[in-house]
């Protein structure tokens, strides 16, 4: 329980976990917080990773001082994109084993047919924009790999979305992040990041369930 509670607070007072963090450890920490990017869209199993409010308490810390944002944008973007192609990978290698068992309700090769034909049609778009929203921009390179996605249509938007997605969640912070109402009221902005950044994925899913009801 007292490691739950204490993430809980790591994650809504991150900025302040950084800066100490930082102050200790110095340049490490860049490798750490490029480590977690990586893991967060390369690994399956790493979705609850705080990628949203930790870019956008890095662009504050930039913004303070505390960080050297020519380190951030050369290292973090880079961290991102190599995540998502690793994760594509692990779809291309191990997507059909997954997906092998025609009886399976779920992963049943008839599914995995529907992904692929899916990624022909809205790959592009689903690879670029899921970056931006929670737990879809770790499984969406995935699924890209599991779909066989070719790779020189995947790595240009994973580029894009990797790119877009660091930048935006750190100049966020590095333009916001030091705003008196916004240092004070941290764990409250860090909240709101990650309802917003959820919230295209609660609004799909609720859709949906409306659409079954109605058929």
């Amino acid at each position: 329980m007292e490691i739950i509670l204490y993430v809980v607070h790591f994650f809504l007072h991150i900025e302040e976990h950084l800066t100490l963090l930082v102050q200790n450890y110095g340049t490490i920490v860049y490798g750490v917080i490029a480590l977690i990017v990586f893991s967060e869209v390369g690994l399956v199993v790493a979705p609850f990773l705080p990628g949203d409010s930790m870019l956008f308490a890095v662009g504050a810390l930039c913004a303070n001082g505390t960080m050297d944002l020519k380190i951030v944008l050369l290292l973090l973007p880079a961290a991102a994109v190599a995540g998502d192609n690793f994760n594509r990978l692990m779809g291309l290698w191990f997507g059909h084993k997954v997906f092998s068992n025609p009886n399976a309700r779920v992963f049943n090769p008839n599914n995995l047919k529907k992904a692929h034909d899916f990624y022909e049609r809205h790959g592009a778009r689903a690879v670029t924009l899921c970056r931006f929203i929670p737990f879809f921009r770790t499984y969406v390179p995935f699924v890209a790999g599991m779909a066989e996605m070719p790779w020189h249509r995947f790595f240009p938007y994973s580029i894009l979305g990797g790119a877009g997605w660091v930048l935006a969640c750190t100049f966020g912070g590095y333009f916001m992040g030091n705003i008196n109402f916004i240092k004070h009221h941290f764990e409250l902005v860090v909240i709101s990041v990650i309802c917003i950044s959820a919230a295209p994925a609660i609004v799909g899913y609720v859709r949906s369930q409306r659409k079954k009801r109605s058929v």
